[in-house]
């Protein structure tokens, strides 16, 4: 009586309130039983009913777990850098600095305007101390970004970026630290890695990809012992599109991993232990993305970095517009 009269309520909504209560009590010891919708077929007891479950929903609401986040080291594994990109000048040295303990993988990134690209990457951990080396040549670094991953265990470490190009060919450089919960090559891809192959000192192997194949990553290792190889992209008969040479004074604690794109056909890789016979290797490569070449034109290589999308200035034909020989 004192409800009805101190809230303007009617004597047929107060019992709902004693019997709501209960319920949203056994909802809050025990989430996600179910709550019975009806009882009778009275209005009564429909409305209470629409209460119970009003209730039932909101405190649903409340326990829910968060939406799933995607995890950095997938996020990272598309080897897209976000860090603002640094012009170096032909001749000219860029430093970054990671002074962090924490940070432990490194992503690097290297193209230019479509010219080609001549660089030293090296990693500095302490004074006198180059545990990891990489000279890197791309006939052109906008169709061939050089795209790798540098293990930076024990920091701090300095990644150092030398343009030993002329002044003609600047280039632009992306350095970033990602997170090395996953082992490399684990992130998403197009078709896994192929199984690890041992290259003795002195041997090589090749790994031939379709023309859908878009882009390949590559994957080198050892059992602790230093690693001296030599990484080619070829197109055609001895037709080098990009180079690399590294070095790594631990290939177990500093594998190398790369993502080389092949763009047109005929793109073929081929890995080449510079090592005597004692420093053997351990290779996998594998296609990371996959395209849609559907016409003859498309699959045609791209040769100086002109192919058949106008990539690196568009299509060149000196004798269709009177600019050859007569």
């Amino acid at each position: 009586f004192f409800l009805t009269k101190r809230y303007n309520m009617k004597f047929a909504t107060v019992p709902l309130l004693f019997f709501a209560l209960p319920v949203a009590e056994s909802f809050t010891l025990n989430q996600g039983s179910p709550v019975p919708t009806s009882f009778s077929a009275s209005p009564v007891d429909k409305t209470a009913a629409a209460m119970d479950a009003q209730i039932g929903q909101q405190v649903q609401k409340q326990g829910a777990p968060p939406p799933p986040v995607a995890s950095a080291p997938a996020r990272a594994a598309s080897l897209q850098a976000k860090a603002p990109e640094v012009t170096v000048q032909g001749g000219s040295l860029k430093t970054w600095a990671f002074s962090s303990p924490s940070v432990e993988r490194v992503m690097v990134n290297l193209k230019t305007e479509g010219r080609p690209l001549d660089a030293d990457v090296e990693l500095w951990a302490g004074p006198d101390n180059t545990p990891h080396k990489i000279r890197v040549y791309v006939e052109n670094g906008a169709t061939r970004p050089f795209n790798a991953v540098m293990e930076t265990p024990r920091g701090p470490n300095t990644i150092a970026v030398r343009n030993i190009g002329q002044l003609e060919f600047p280039m632009g450089a992306q350095v970033e630290a990602i997170s090395a919960a996953e082992p490399l090559g684990s992130g998403a891809s197009a078709e896994p890695m192929s199984a690890p192959v041992v290259v003795q000192g002195g041997a090589l192997r090749t790994f031939p990809f379709d023309p859908s194949v878009d882009s390949v990553q590559i994957l080198l290792t050892t059992d602790g012992r230093p690693l001296n190889a030599r990484i080619e992209l070829l197109q055609g008969p001895n037709n080098n599109k990009q180079v690399i040479e590294l070095y790594t004074e631990d290939g177990l604690d500093r594998p190398f991993y790369a993502i080389l794109e092949t763009p047109g056909s005929g793109n073929v890789i081929r890995i080449v232990n510079t090592a005597t016979v004692e420093f053997p290797l351990t290779c996998s490569a594998g296609a990371y993305k996959l395209g849609q070449k559907n016409s003859v034109e498309e699959m045609q290589p791209v040769i100086s970095g002109f192919g058949s999308e106008g990539r690196g200035g568009g299509d060149r034909d000196v004798f269709r517009y009177g600019g050859g020989p007569n």
